[in-house]
């Protein structure tokens, strides 16, 4: 088994603070690049409601430059050492693009935390953890976040 691509998918929410170690080490084990993807949720596609774009561009641009800042900052401890990173950050639905993404760029293993959802919560906002396992052309280790 060969590993030189992880993807490492984060929101930025405690499941992928616990995941993000498990990643780097990876990454440093097998001298892997590391790719870092945040995707904005794009509410249009997941919903079909129409939103002006005026207001929904203005939305995705203020996203987008927050993302770019956090991304970096999030995971610098976890990652002080380690320089074969790359941070993307895309639009849509999550796990549609993180799946477009690993294949798209030929990732050998998708390391992703799970919020372990329940009820409601999963009901509207689903598993992208799921899906992701379900879709990907690769492995897929989860990390299940501590309670």
């Amino acid at each position: 088994m060969e590993i030189r691509k992880i993807l490492f998918p984060t929101d930025f929410l405690e499941g992928t603070a616990d995941a993000v170690p498990y990643a780097v080490d990876l990454a440093k084990k097998y001298n892997a690049r590391l790719y870092i993807l945040h995707v904005i949720y794009e509410v249009t596609k997941a919903t079909g409601l129409y939103v002006p774009h005026v207001t929904l561009d203005e939305l995705y641009s203020s996203m987008e430059e927050e993302a770019a800042k956090e991304i970096e900052k999030a995971y610098r401890e976890e990652l002080r050492g380690f320089n074969d990173v790359e941070y993307i950050i895309k639009k849509g639905i999550p796990y549609e693009e993180i799946i477009n993404f690993a294949s798209d760029e030929g990732i050998d293993l998708i390391v992703i935390g799970t919020h372990g959802r329940k009820g409601l919560d999963k009901l509207f906002f689903g598993s992208t953890a799921e899906k992701v396992i379900k879709h990907a052309h690769c492995p897929v280790m989860t990390i299940r976040v501590k309670e």
